[in-house]
């Protein structure tokens, strides 16, 4: 065969690729599960404290290595986009936890690709083209589908309507760390804005905190929300950046719904309804071609 060989390292790369990109969209997966079981008994600004805080403590190493790369200018910027991009959608993502199955909230999260996308349009500059001009517009009536749906005879849309807004959230934060953080190393950068939010958010937790016991299984959750589905997977994803690109990392995003949905349907046996389908096969192919190059 003509050509010239495939070096060792390539090929691992091949196969380490896919590999984590799938336990990546498993881990973000789970975290919607984790919020699911521990926000009844936290609710969502103790919940969200308990994330914030945890996420940054694994990665405090990577911003005090880097610090000297973080002046006070620098935290102008870092604080508000911890808060847009952190300690608001958080809040939603729990709020919505409690009031609707954990797929909901996995769905809703694909949009945010499409959002990023819209904000660039409308207030950076940047064209969108008519591929994905569509695609948006399959998205959001990939949502609209899904708000008017009901799951076991409850309505769900105003669970939806919170999920859709931390995606339109995290579309800006997108667009805030593109402008401003450029250059700043990712896993410091995304420690100094953790941090940043865990102490914005701190005096509504302290204020909220639940006066029974938190059961053990809560606090479970509720660690590995912080440790493994914030503070390692951001990890995680920063090094997939670095390696394949933001554009073939963001694929994950198509992962995230698919394990949301089949953790909470094998966990807690939470149905997957035809109208989440349908809406989660409109949100994800209007994802895919708004990608396509």
């Amino acid at each position: 065969m003509n050509g010239a060989p495939v070096s060792a390292g390539a090929i691992e790369r091949d196969w380490r690729t896919p590999l984590e990109l799938t336990v990546l969209g498993a881990i973000w997966g789970c975290s919607f599960l984790f919020m699911r079981v521990a926000v009844p008994s936290f609710g969502p600004y103790a919940l969200v404290e308990v994330r914030l805080l945890l996420g940054a403590l694994v990665l405090l190493p990577f911003l005090w290595q880097a610090r000297a790369q973080f002046p006070a200018r620098r935290w102008l910027w870092l604080v508000p986009i911890g808060l847009i991009n952190s300690a608001i959608p958080f809040v939603l993502f729990a709020w919505a936890a409690q009031r609707a199955p954990a797929a909901i909230g996995a769905i809703c999260n694909a949009m945010t690709v499409l959002f990023a996308a819209l904000i660039a349009f409308l207030f950076f500059g940047e064209k969108i083209g008519i591929r994905r001009a569509i695609a948006l517009l399959v998205g959001f009536g990939g949502v609209v589908v899904l708000a008017t749906a009901k799951v076991s005879g409850l309505s769900i849309g105003a669970a939806v309507i919170a999920g859709s807004l931390a995606a339109l959230l995290y579309g800006l934060g997108v667009n805030l760390v593109k402008r401003h953080m450029t250059g700043l190393p990712p896993a410091a950068s995304a420690g100094a804005t953790l941090g940043s939010a865990a102490l914005l958010m701190l005096p509504m937790a302290l204020t909220h905190w639940p006066d029974a016991p938190i059961p053990a299984v809560s606090w479970a959750c509720a660690v590995a929300l912080g440790v493994v589905c914030t503070g390692f997977a951001f990890l995680m994803f920063y090094r997939l950046i670095a390696r394949i690109g933001p554009a073939r990392a963001s694929t994950v995003t198509y992962l995230v719904p698919m394990f949301g949905a089949l953790f909470a349907w094998l966990f807690l046996g939470e149905p997957v309804t035809w109208a989440m389908v349908v809406a989660g096969a409109l949100i994800l192919g209007s994802v895919a071609a708004s990608q396509k190059r």
